[in-house]
């Protein structure tokens, strides 16, 4: 497997056990108990993941995130202690690709994590799809996995092109967030909340600059206007 995933969490413990299970797993860890040393190590080295802390004394884990998200798309899952939707919310525009809430039972997190390293695989290889797709004003590259509108190509994290596809590939035909959550996560203890799709979709409407391109069809889903 070889993946190596950086770990930051200041409660020595969490990272700690996040380290055992994802090193039995045949994963590379580097772990750092503060975000000031993990994102010195970031500027000289890369990582094929991240699992980051929400609330660290010094750089907390919102703004590590956001200094990754200028210069990496790799997948980020966010640790947090608070149950507040807002909190998962922020943490999803701000560019992350999931969240756990802690306490959590370390099996799922490691399907998790399998499940993100495995779109971002999709994401970057392409398994050979070489064909331009468009719906409306808006195109996916399946091969170079890119996603343009009008012309302009958007950077994307690998959840957000994920979801474009889908639609996309829907051809103007309403997916509803269930149906996307079951396509995009896979595991089958994978129990995720459709308030994720939602908070997706905006965060992807804010970076085409508009809400017409993305229709939501009450009761259905969502869908792209052709």
């Amino acid at each position: 497997m070889n993946e190596k995933i950086l770990v930051v969490d200041d409660e020595k413990e969490i990272a700690d056990l996040v380290e055992y299970y994802l090193t039995n797993e045949g994963f590379e860890v580097k772990k750092f108990y503060d975000a000031n040393a993990a994102w010195e190590f970031l500027k000289n080295n890369k990582v094929d993941m991240a699992i980051l802390d929400v609330m660290m004394p010094g750089i907390d884990g919102m703004e590590l995130l956001r200094r990754i998200r200028i210069k990496d798309n790799f997948p980020v899952i966010m640790l947090t202690a608070k149950i507040s939707e807002m909190d998962k919310i922020e943490g999803l525009s701000t560019g992350a690709d999931d969240y756990i809430t802690k306490p959590f039972y370390p099996l799922e997190m490691v399907a998790r994590v399998k499940a993100q390293l495995r779109r971002y695989k999709r994401y970057n290889e392409g398994h050979g799809e070489e064909d331009i797709i468009t719906c409306g004003s808006v195109s996916v590259d399946r091969k170079k996995r890119k996603c343009l509108v009008n012309g302009k190509a958007l950077t994307l994290t690998p959840t957000e092109y994920e979801i474009i596809k889908i639609l996309v590939e829907a051809d103007g035909n309403p997916v509803g967030s269930e149906e996307m959550c079951r396509m995009i996560w896979d595991e089958e203890y994978y129990d995720k909340n459709t308030n994720t799709i939602t908070v997706h979709v905006r965060h992807i409407r804010e970076k085409m600059g508009s809400s017409k391109y993305i229709k939501t069809v009450w009761g259905m889903g969502y869908k792209i206007e052709k």
